[in-house]
Parts: structure tokens; C-alpha cells; sequence
């Protein structure tokens, strides 16, 4: 969504595990989100819901937030 600035927004639910998970599960996505952010073609705010899975790496999150900001054409 178009806004004024950039901005994050991550919502990790229980389901994904303990607290200790969850806010790993956060940090992951937050960097993820820094070292895609000077990709994006404009100021957006994004909302971030992962997934459940096994295992959670920075690598993955941001291959797959690469691609679904590509595919909404948000990249430059």
C-alpha cells in the first residue's frame, strides 16, 4: 500500500511456537525486510505474516519477500 514513508508491520501468531520463536521469527523478517528495502520502488507500508514451518532462515524469508514484492511489481 502506498504511504508516506516506508514502514513494517510483522504479525507472528502462537501457533508458530514460544515467545522465544516468535521473536526470532521477527528479527529474521525485519532484516529481511532492511536488506530488501533499497530495492523498492517507492515508500510502501508492508505487512508481514509468515508461514509455519519447521525451520525459519533470513535467506529464505528474504527470497520469498524478494519475489512476492516482485510479483506486485513494488521492486525497482
Amino acid at each position: 500500500m502506498p504511504a508516506k514513508k516506508t514502514a513494517l508491520g510483522v504479525c507472528v501468531s502462537k501457533k508458530h511456537g514460544t515467545s522465544v520463536k516468535r521473536n526470532r521469527i521477527k528479527r529474521l523478517l525485519r532484516e529481511a525486510f532492511r536488506a530488501v528495502c533499497p530495492a523498492l520502488g517507492g515508500q510502501y507500508s508492508v505487512i508481514l505474516i509468515p508461514k509455519q514451518a519447521e525451520e525459519y532462515s533470513l535467506a529464505a524469508f528474504e527470497k520469498s519477500l524478494r519475489s512476492a514484492l516482485k510479483k506486485e511489481g513494488l521492486l525497482r
